[in-house]
């Protein structure tokens, strides 16, 4: 799975650690992404968010499915 949000494209960073020598090794800044059911179009999907996205308020969460009791 890539790791990139579905709605702003955020996907991995790249730079380096540096210790207190000043060794110097590559490393890779993921985003933190959710896996939402959230409405794309008008369906229900299971996407992968970052953080900030949700927070924004940029996707509009679906709601989960009440299972109606039968009435006697």
């Amino acid at each position: 799975m890539a790791q990139c949000c579905h709605v702003c494209g955020k996907g991995p960073m790249f730079g380096q650690n540096v210790s207190h020598a000043n060794n110097v090794t590559k490393r890779v800044f993921n985003p933190n992404l959710q896996r939402v059911r959230a409405l794309v179009l008008g369906r229900v999907k299971n996407i992968d968010v970052c953080t900030r996205c949700l927070r924004g308020g940029k996707i509009q969460k679906a709601a989960r499915r009440r299972h109606l009791t039968a009435v006697a």
